[in-house]
């Protein structure tokens, strides 16, 4: 696939970023128009999506760099080509996670009410953004046969981009996608639920998301490393109890108190 979208010579313009920046766009519409369903201002939103998201550009550099120090130790100017790939989730989200807390803290605001509405957003976000993995020819998995990815129910447009220089390569994009679809599909649903509590989308978020992502990084032949370690599953890992634990305890709580859906809270976040 050609990674670049629009050349006009000087500038070209790359499908990573269209991808990424039209990701942020409908993942910032769901996350207003689910604000102002809790009479939310949307200039909250908005201010919080516009400067959070070069702190979250930067934290997924940052943390992909890391990683990879031994090679930008040497190439310290492709350190700022994002356009070109190398952008990591998971530091994506923890920069988002510190920067929400701080900026809801400064405005009076429970954080997580904000990280629960923009939680579903972020999946689409990450649905939309991993074709830019496809465009640029990375984050696959190991050779196989033509033959095997036509048996699995993968668009043909998609098996014939994975036809990297003469060679088939699982589309593990493509299956991380899916699985994020299916993950926003369901929380979409399950948020108009009456006595979800705040706090708990974020949590079955972190969950679903770190699932799919074990499993599909056992295919990646890309993977962010410590020694023998796949960097990616041990963040998972980790995400995965926090979120059980967390679900415990929410649940252990009155099943009345601190509910998402709470339309009688709405006065506290008109800011």
């Amino acid at each position: 696939m050609n990674p670049i979208a629009i050349d006009l010579g000087i500038i070209q313009i790359y499908w990573y970023s269209i991808l990424i920046f039209l990701s942020i766009f409908i993942a910032g519409a769901i996350a207003i128009k689910e604000a102002k369903r809790f009479g939310i201002d949307e200039n909250l939103i908005v201010n919080l999506i516009l400067t959070g998201l070069p702190i979250a550009i930067i934290g997924a550099r940052l943390y992909y760099v890391i990683f990879n120090w031994d090679y930008y130790s040497s190439n310290l100017i492709n350190i700022i080509k994002i356009w070109e790939g190398g952008l990591a989730i998971h530091g994506a989200l923890i920069a988002a996670f510190i920067f929400c807390i701080i900026y809801c803290k400064k405005k009076g605001i429970n954080p997580f009410r904000i990280i629960d509405i923009t939680a579903v957003g972020f999946l689409i976000a990450q649905v939309i953004g991993r074709w830019g993995n496809f465009f640029n020819g990375e984050a696959h998995g190991p050779a196989v046969a033509r033959e095997v990815l036509e048996k699995m129910p993968i668009p043909n447009f998609v098996i014939e981009g994975m036809n990297i220089y003469g060679i088939y390569y699982h589309p593990t994009f493509f299956y991380e996608s899916m699985w994020n679809l299916l993950g926003f599909i369901l929380l979409i649903i399950y948020r108009r639920f009456k006595y979800i509590k705040i706090g708990e989308l974020t949590l079955l978020y972190l969950i679903w998301y770190s699932i799919g992502r074990i499993f599909i990084e056992m295919l990646r032949t890309d993977s962010l490393m410590i020694g023998n370690y796949k960097v990616a599953q041990i963040i998972s890992i980790g995400l995965i109890v926090v979120g059980v634990i967390g679900l415990i305890i929410l649940k252990t709580k009155s099943r009345l108190g601190n509910l998402y859906n709470r339309s009688d809270e709405v006065a506290e976040y008109n800011v």
